[in-house]
């Protein structure tokens, strides 16, 4: 019988403690320890997780560097110039991109704006896949009729496990998915509560493997703290390719969109949005 434990965890830096503390001994900033239940291995059970890339794929076993292919990624371009930009030329497939902002900045309205072009940008159109854990599927249905999006082209799905998003995304094959929001999605195998610091490392683990194995771009909407900074473990930027942040001062119509990382093009560019009834 696997026996329970309980730790707190910093969501800030990822810092563990046995007991509740009002400031976190790692990065001194206060109220950030959140209690987690850790399940204990069974004994004489071997319980780690091991993802392995497909049989065909190129990296699946070592190869020489010189054997390696040093030529241009063909990116997938989302259709809205300045987030393209921002981007570094448009979606590097394999890619996976965080994106942050304060609530109702216009994260989930840029995104899906974003996949409506991805999927009618060619012929015949693509298939993109909108994941939604913290709306239903008539509010963002709402959301498209507002800015126009063709639904025949977008496929949606409101689920929040993890497990079930990955199949999803194995079965469709999608060129394109956003995942809003990370903090939403958990893994059933955790004992902890969605949003809490493992189940967002487990879980955008998952994603990264993911993106990699099967080549597709995934955009993961993270939610902010009151200080603006990116709410979660300091991890989760260091695992993903890019981080980009939707940022705009108080009741001003205009957003900037900026890259603070990025594997695949520039962190000195901005992109300018301004946000109107069509979006």
């Amino acid at each position: 019988m696997a026996k329970t434990k309980s730790v707190f965890r910093c969501t800030e830096c990822g810092q563990t403690s046995p007991k509740w503390l009002g400031r976190c001994p790692a990065c001194e900033r206060w109220n950030t320890l959140v209690e987690e239940t850790a399940e204990a291995p069974a004994k004489g059970k071997n319980t780690e997780r091991t993802f392995r890339l497909p049989e065909g794929s190129a990296a699946a076993h070592p190869v020489p560097l010189s054997d390696v292919s040093a030529a241009a990624t063909a990116r997938t371009l989302t259709g809205l110039p300045e987030l393209d930009r921002v981007l570094g030329g448009g979606l590097v497939p394999g890619a996976l991109i965080l994106v942050g902002g304060d609530p109702g900045i216009g994260k989930s309205t840029l995104l899906l704006q974003a996949l409506d072009r991805v999927a009618g940008g060619r012929s015949p159109p693509r298939t993109v896949l909108y994941v939604s854990g913290e709306e239903s599927p008539e509010q963002v249905k709402l959301r498209a009729d507002r800015l126009g999006v063709d639904p025949s082209r977008l496929l949606m799905f409101a689920e929040t496990r993890a497990d079930r998003i990955v199949e999803a995304i194995e079965r469709l094959s999608p060129a394109a998915v956003v995942v809003d929001s990370i903090q939403s999605v958990f893994d059933p195998g955790l004992e902890s509560a969605p949003g809490s610091v493992s189940q967002i490392r487990e879980v955008a683990a998952r994603f990264l493997y993911l993106a990699k194995a099967r080549g597709v771009p995934i955009i993961l909407v993270g939610h902010v703290t009151k200080d603006g900074a990116l709410a979660g473990p300091r991890v989760l930027e260091h695992l993903v390719d890019t981080v980009l942040y939707f940022e705009s001062s108080a009741g001003h119509p205009y957003r900037i969109l900026r890259a603070h990382k990025n594997r695949f093009g520039s962190t000195n560019e901005i992109g300018v949005f301004e946000m109107g009834a069509g979006g």
